[in-house]
């Protein structure tokens, strides 16, 4: 993990930082592309055929049976079972607040105006399932769809011997989702998006993944035949601030947690005091000799980083102009950088909040923009399983009321058979 000192970078070294590793696009697009087209001729025949070339897929039955959810109930241990529930209904509590308001309002005298919400009807939830299989996904995607009131939920995630991991396949029961199918990988993505025998698409794709998950994202969401998607989704990432109040042992262990998420994640130590810096690294190296996933870690410590600041505002610039996924304010009195914060998917502040209860149970959605979308986008969310609608009536006075401006409108863009709309009805 190199060291940077803000007072020796140039303007366009700093930005550089801010950039993460170059995703392969063209050599990622040239792998996912005919995968997406032999799915959508072939259908299911197609996503078998790639199950079993890339996941070692063993069957022909590719979705979920009753008798697979129920032995999935009974083998969980209840330690298991109640640390789901637990957050289960802590993320539930956190987004019941996220439903939205409908409202209406008169405008003008006669002219009514009212907005409202329904639920997108097929949503396909991606639970990513390669070298760690992920029941905190499913509760992060399940319980906002649910919520939403969307009438078939849909899970896609790769098996191992064609079987599906027991706590995600409890989890997704407890979300009230008995639609599960065997499928990882792009060709999950293609069967969401354009189905297959018996399969219908669905209208918008949720979920994180790998470079090819996203790119099969992206592909699917501008073709005219394909559907909507969540968010591009890239690695992991963390930024630390830390001042010299940290407990240099904590920051450690969140850079680590997420550095094991695999070799593309980045993490980010932004420090005033290089002594801190040191002392950080060197825990760091402490801690991740006893993890089982440290040469993943290692690897993603490779593209990643430390930055010395003159001061936390300085820190917090940096942190706005990277935009990271997760942002932790590991500082004394961190509340007072609330409101300086602009870019950011999820922010843990303070020592004893480490990202860790972000992903798995604190109640907020893990689901978060990486990449630096984060000036753009943010994390998942009820609203984003459901669309808005707007409504508008009209009495014959409030039409009277507001025709002149109408028909003027009308007039200035050229398109007179609007301005008749409005003047043949008060003729």
């Amino acid at each position: 993990m190199k060291t940077y000192f803000l007072n020796d970078l140039s303007e366009t070294e700093i930005n550089n930082l801010t950039r993460r590793t170059a995703i392969e696009l063209e050599k990622i697009t040239s792998v996912v592309k005919p995968i997406l087209k032999d799915i959508k001729k072939n259908g299911i025949h197609a996503v078998i055929k790639y199950a079993k070339q890339f996941d070692g897929f063993e069957s022909d039955r590719l979705l979920v049976s009753k008798q697979e959810f129920d032995e999935a109930e009974q083998f969980l241990v209840p330690k298991i079972k109640n640390a789901i529930l637990t957050a289960a209904q802590n993320i539930k509590n956190f987004h019941l607040k996220q439903l939205p308001v409908p409202y209406s309002i008169e405008t003008m005298t006669g002219v009514n105006c009212s907005r409202e919400f329904r639920a997108i009807e097929n949503v396909g939830l991606y639970i990513p399932g390669g070298s760690a299989v992920l029941p905190s996904t499913m509760l992060m995607l399940g319980i906002p769809a649910t919520l939403a009131g969307c009438k078939r939920i849909v899970v896609c995630s790769p098996s191992k011997n064609s079987k599906i991991n027991a706590p995600l396949l409890y989890t997704a029961k407890l979300c009230g989702i008995n639609e599960f199918y065997k499928i990882g990988g792009a060709q999950a993505i293609g069967l969401l998006a354009y189905g297959g025998k018996d399969i219908p698409k669905v209208n918008k794709i949720f979920g994180p993944g790998n470079q090819y998950i996203t790119a099969a994202k992206l592909l699917v969401s501008i073709e005219a035949s394909g559907c909507s998607i969540d968010m591009p989704a890239g690695p992991s990432e963390v930024l630390v601030v830390a001042d010299g109040f940290a407990n240099p042992s904590f920051v450690a262990a969140d850079l680590l947690s997420q550095a094991e998420h695999g070799v593309d994640s980045q993490v980010v130590l932004i420090t005033n005091s290089a002594e801190h810096a040191k002392k950080i690294i060197a825990q760091i190296n402490i801690q991740i000799a006893k993890l089982p996933r440290r040469e993943i870690a290692s690897k993603a410590l490779g593209n990643s980083f430390a930055l010395v600041v003159n001061d936390i505002e300085q820190a917090i610039n940096f942190s706005n102009m990277y935009a990271p996924e997760h942002l932790i304010l590991n500082v004394e009195n961190p509340e007072k950088l609330i409101s300086k914060i602009v870019n950011a998917g999820s922010v843990f502040l303070g020592q004893y909040s480490p990202v860790s209860v972000g992903d798995y149970a604190s109640g907020t959605n893990h689901s978060l923009p990486t990449y630096g979308y984060a000036k753009v986008f943010g994390g998942v969310t009820v609203e984003m399983f459901m669309k808005s609608l707007t409504f508008q009536n009209l009495t014959k006075e409030g039409l009277s009321n507001i025709s002149e401006t109408v028909e003027t409108l009308a007039e200035v863009e050229s398109l007179l058979a609007h301005k008749n709309a409005v003047g043949i009805r008060l003729k």
